[in-house]
């Protein structure tokens, strides 16, 4: 059993990714179209363009973890040589030179390609060390729930700090608002990671092999589970990212309370964190599949609910997107624990334990979501003529509501439908680990 400090060891490692996760997330297409002046369109094929590009090099990243073996392990290592670049390029992605339309496109796309790299050059290998401090199933869960609560946190610090914070660095100047906020969060980030790789320790051997990226593709695509749980993450994360990438919208303009674009996120990231501290319990009473499968067809109704909200009662749109983090984030830390019994399914299918490459796999598949969810959003945007910082018509307020509840709830029931045939229950992963348990004794 993992000491509880080292658990939270690991999760502070999630608080610092997930200030530069969250903040993409909710805060960069606002950022782009309404800070730095690009036009929502240019702004979703950016996003789109970008985020296949690093998600291309997820794979590559997740060989070269699984090849690394130093005196630290295969993957900490990474948590201690990327943490000050990861921050530097942070607070360059949020800075606003001075320069034309053009130049302007071209500054965001180097400095967000950039980000989105180093990003998976230090997430891909600490994702994976989720995955080898322990090779039991349901520590597995409990450590991805401290991994997800604290996650969580580093996303409360975003949306309750980011727009203050904007607004008291810059006194009326947002640009260095957002420049000055980035450097705070992206210092705090750097401390956070060191403690991430102090206080764990890799438990889980990952046995070197010299088998090329090609054949371990080849290999690791053979895994059904493993398949299904690609498609899941990528579905899941373009309809999750398409929804928090509008909520700022949807309060703006469509609820009328733009002084409330912070408590809004904030209640949403407090619903975030008491689900994903909800998930082991759960996880204990009810098979993950069959949870996991149950949680995406409550978030798609309360979807469809926050489409029929008056605009007029704020608190009951409030409620509604506080249910719908809270459910949805719950199947967050079920997801990823079974990425590392996709894991120990190869093993026992054929005897190669691809930790790394699992990982950095479905991560592939997961920014796929994100390229398409942000770019979905810049699109539905422009195709519903939305302009920045003006009175917009009822057209234009009907599509934001509908991109934000109906598309999203859409997406939720496919996940459902695709874990419906996920084939690793409890009953088959006791079973794995039970073999390989006394394989290993042999």
């Amino acid at each position: 059993m993992l000491s509880k400090k080292e658990k939270i060891a690991y999760g502070l490692g999630d608080t610092a990714s997930n200030i530069i996760f969250q903040t993409v997330m909710l805060f960069l297409t606002f950022f782009y179209t309404d800070i730095f002046g690009i036009s929502p369109a240019v702004v979703g094929t950016l996003f789109l363009v970008v985020r296949v590009i690093d998600a291309v090099t997820d794979p590559i990243m997740g060989a070269l973890t699984d090849a690394t073996h130093t005196k630290y392990g295969s993957y900490r290592p990474y948590l201690l040589w990327l943490a000050i670049p990861f921050a530097v390029i942070s607070v360059i992605t949020f800075t606003t030179p001075e320069m034309d339309d053009a130049n302007k496109i071209i500054y965001a796309f180097v400095t967000y390609t950039l980000l989105m790299l180093v990003y998976t050059a230090i997430n891909i290998p600490y994702s994976a060390l989720g995955g080898v401090l322990s090779g039991n199933p349901n520590e597995r869960v409990s450590i991805q729930s401290y991994r997800f609560v604290f996650g969580m946190l580093g996303g409360l610090l975003v949306t309750s700090c980011t727009l203050p914070l904007v607004k008291w660095f810059g006194n009326g100047n947002n640009e260095m608002g957002y420049q000055l906020t980035m450097l705070v969060m992206s210092c705090l980030g750097v401390v956070l990671f060191l403690i991430c790789f102090r206080y764990t320790k890799e438990r889980v051997s990952n046995p070197p092999h010299k088998l090329s990226l090609k054949t371990q593709l080849h290999v690791l695509w053979q895994n059904q589970p493993f398949k299904i749980l690609c498609m899941a993450a990528l579905v899941l994360l373009t309809s999750m990212v398409l929804r928090t990438t509008l909520a700022i919208y949807y309060v703006k303009y469509v609820l009328g309370k733009e002084d409330l674009i912070t408590e809004f996120v904030t209640l949403g990231m407090i619903g975030n964190i008491l689900g994903c501290a909800c998930a082991q319990p759960l996880s204990k009473r009810l098979d993950k599949k069959a949870a996991y499968v149950y949680l995406q067809y409550i978030s798609a109704i309360l979807s469809c609910i926050a489409f029929f909200v008056p605009n007029e009662h704020v608190l009951l749109a409030f409620l509604v997107y506080f249910l719908w983090c809270f459910f949805t984030q719950m199947a967050t830390p079920l997801l990823w624990a079974k990425m590392a019994d996709t894991i120990d399914y190869g093993v026992w299918q054929n005897g190669l334990r691809l930790t790394g490459l699992v990982y950095a796999s479905i991560v592939f598949f997961i920014k796929l979501g994100l390229a398409l969810g942000g770019a979905i959003a810049g699109w539905l945007l422009a195709y519903y003529q939305y302009q920045a910082n003006v009175e917009l018509s009822e057209a234009t307020k009907n599509g934001i509501l509908t991109s934000f509840t109906l598309y999203p709830a859409i997406g939720s029931v496919l996940v459902a439908l695709i874990m419906s045939k996920y084939s690793l229950d409890n009953r088959t992963i006791k079973k794995i680990t039970a073999d390989l348990t006394q394989k290993s004794n042999l």
